[in-house]
């Protein structure tokens, strides 16, 4: 008999016991779906914070598109998002250096959060600008991106007398190797080249938009006499970018980068922006690709001069470092910050409430 009772009892119990359980499982909130994505817009800094103060390059988006909702960014340095729920827009600042990007961009792309398999991805960031092609305070629709931070290099005062700079391809004993040792090297890819049919579809739709001057970036420019591009008042154009964590500065360094992305380019590409992040980017896009999480044909790049990469004649390179080692000193500073906005917003904005038009299909 006791038995009996004990054996009911212990099936009464373990009755409850799964009855608990089954009513637990229930209770347990169903996993949230992805965050629908249309475009990220990714920075690279923010002088102070997000909003109300000196913007930097994120904070006309997060005032103006806006980008209204706060989401934690675990992995970025930053440590927010910024989402606008209406349009599907997602918005980052990736730090600075293309160690930081890449780790931002892999950190998004791991997220469970985002579904970014058919995300455009819009850099909007300011640059140095070669005055042989261009003036501060203008934008820059890239189409290659060279990696300016991956060569030999023998210091400028050991080179062979015939050499025009020290640096040399990986994989490479003289400045021009030939045949040009392989893009995808152990070092990781040296150049890219965005898709031409969406870099000039955003071209087109934005070459037109006349960027603000002011007396500062006038007569910063007029210092530049001998360099007809750099005289010119701000403009929207096409021009490709060297990507590096070092930043250099003069007239020498200024040659080895014309010559390195023509270089890397066959010949394609002109050197018209220098920064960091951009190769980061690339790369990491690139690898996420592999594994489905975005597709890095979606891929567009603007960079907004703030400063010019050498002195005008006269003038030491020392000379010029020492006005502008800091990002409040950049001469264009909130002029290509603004410009930034005021020429990649529209496209952003094309792409995300268009969405039914460049969903399935890419520029």
């Amino acid at each position: 008999m006791r038995q009996a009772v004990k054996a009911g009892w212990m099936y009464g119990l373990g009755l409850l016991v799964g009855l608990v359980a089954a009513g637990a499982g229930s209770a347990r909130p169903a996993q949230a779906a992805p965050l629908e994505v249309h475009v990220v817009v990714v920075t690279t800094f923010e002088l102070g914070q997000d909003s109300g103060d000196m913007p930097g390059e994120f904070q006309h988006w997060v005032e103006q598109y806006p980008l209204e909702q706060t989401l934690p960014a675990p992995g970025m340095e930053h440590g927010v998002l910024r989402y606008n729920a209406q349009d599907h827009v997602l918005g980052l600042v990736s730090g600075e250096g293309p160690g930081h990007m890449a780790a931002a961009i892999t950190a998004l792309a791991l997220d469970p959060r985002f579904d970014l398999r058919h995300a455009y991805f819009v850099l909007a960031g300011i640059a140095g600008v070669n005055p042989n092609k261009g003036s501060i305070g203008s934008a820059a629709w890239a189409l290659h991106v060279v990696n300016g931070g991956a060569a030999h290099l023998i210091d400028s005062r050991e080179i062979p007398s015939d050499w025009p700079d020290g640096f040399t391809p990986l994989q490479g004993h003289v400045p021009d190797e030939q045949p040009r040792p392989p893009l995808h090297s152990i070092a990781g890819d040296m150049a890219y080249t965005l898709r031409p049919s969406l870099v000039r579809w955003a071209y087109e739709r934005t070459r037109h938009i006349a960027l603000p001057d002011n007396e500062k970036l006038q007569a910063h420019r007029r210092a530049y006499q001998g360099f007809p591009e750099a005289l010119k008042p701000p403009h929207v154009m096409m021009g490709d970018t060297i990507s590096g964590e070092t930043y250099w500065l003069g007239a020498l360094m200024n040659r080895w980068a014309e010559r390195w992305v023509a270089y890397w380019t066959d010949h394609q590409g002109e050197m018209v922006t220098t920064a960091e992040e951009d190769i980061g980017l690339c790369q990491a896009l690139a690898l996420q690709a592999r594994a489905g999480r975005v597709d890095d044909r979606r891929l567009l790049i603007l960079r907004t001069t703030s400063n010019f990469d050498m002195p005008p004649n006269g003038v030491a390179p020392a000379t010029m470092l020492a006005n502008a080692a800091h990002e409040e000193n950049l001469p264009g500073l909130y002029a290509s910050t603004s410009a930034a906005y005021q020429v990649a917003s529209p496209i952003v904005r094309e792409l995300a409430t268009h969405w039914g038009s460049y969903e399935g299909q890419v520029p």
